[in-house]
């Protein structure tokens, strides 16, 4: 049986978890802390979606070591978490294991298997001093676009509002063995998993939303709707949305919808708090470097500037740090 571990079981991990958990066709374990450890390791892992309530009870540690070596291990820490558990990761990784990288945000392995003239570059937004790719190596390295929204209503409780797709893919954009495997496990759980041979164009849709809503609900407390509807706002979404696009474009990313129909998108997840507001409210580190920093770092890799995408960068910096201090 496929031995898959979910690194990091908070709201996303949790949810793919207990989905593959329920479906039964993995050895499942999760790797948590805290009381949302305590209580699935009292009471089980509660999931809600649908109506439905259900428990499973997969094996949960927050110590690798009594797991062993992994197919696949998949990653469910927010991006700046990543860097300071290589070490607790070693005892999952073979010479064979995968990892699966569930991620928002550009992803340290982005010029892995890329070609042209940024192959192999490691990019310091994410990844300082290339720490990750000399741990990990890119070529573990499978990504993901995590379209699903869900919560740890209470410890030990996930519920899923929303989303059941999250598209893998190889960073060189094969079809491989190991792609299809994890694509198939996952699918056959109820998580959507299909193999996309140009995940970065996927990965792009989903961060051009998440690089301008997510900052600017920072600076003003609003909705994911009341961002997209108020005139203000909504202008400078479009100017941050139209200077990274224009990064994407110079590295080979298309586009498959415009500015206003991934505005709209936005919008019609209604009255939601960003994660990003929710981090900087409770004094905890955000997804900001992966989610904007990274942007700018390659605007200037490409030459370009961004002026609307740097405004908006250092005034929720200055907002982060407030709020901490």
């Amino acid at each position: 049986m496929t031995k898959i571990c979910i690194f990091g079981a908070g709201a996303i991990g949790g949810y793919v978890g207990a989905r593959l958990a329920l479906k039964g066709e993995a050895d499942v374990s999760l790797v948590a802390r805290g009381p949302h450890l305590a209580a699935m390791k009292a009471n089980g892992l509660t999931l809600k979606q649908a109506g439905e309530i259900q428990v499973v009870r997969p094996k949960v540690t927050d110590d690798p070591r009594q797991l062993g070596v992994q197919d696949f291990i998949i990653l469910t820490l927010k991006a700046h978490g990543v860097a300071g558990v290589l070490d607790q990761m070693q005892p999952l990784i073979g010479k064979d294991t995968a990892i699966l990288f569930a991620q928002n945000g550009i992803p340290w392995w982005y010029f892995h298997g890329a070609g042209g003239a940024y192959e192999g570059r490691t990019l310091e937004s994410v990844d300082p001093g290339g720490t990750i790719w000399k741990r990990l190596r890119p070529e573990r390295a499978l990504g993901s676009v995590v379209w699903q929204a869900a919560e740890i209503e209470a410890p030990g409780v996930v519920a899923h509002h929303f989303g059941d797709r999250m598209p893998i893919g190889e960073p060189t954009g094969e079809t491989s063995e190991r792609a299809g495997s994890l694509s198939r496990i996952l699918t056959s759980a109820g998580v959507k998993s299909p193999v996309r041979p140009n995940l970065r164009n996927e990965i792009w849709l989903k961060l051009w939303g998440n690089l301008s809503f997510n900052p600017v609900s920072v600076l003003t407390e609003g909705t994911l709707i009341d961002l997209a509807t108020d005139p203000g706002t909504r202008r400078v979404i479009r100017g941050m949305m139209e200077e990274a696009q224009r990064v994407g474009e110079a590295l080979g990313v298309s586009f498959a919808v415009g500015v206003d129909e991934r505005m709209d998108m936005a919008a019609k997840v209604g009255a939601h708090r960003t994660s990003m507001l929710q981090d900087v409210e409770a004094g905890r580190p955000t997804e900001l470097d992966a989610l904007l920093g990274v942007v700018i770092e390659l605007a200037g890799i490409v030459g370009m500037d961004a002026p609307s995408l740097k405004l908006v960068y250092d005034l929720v910096k200055f907002r982060a740090r407030v709020k901490s201090a």
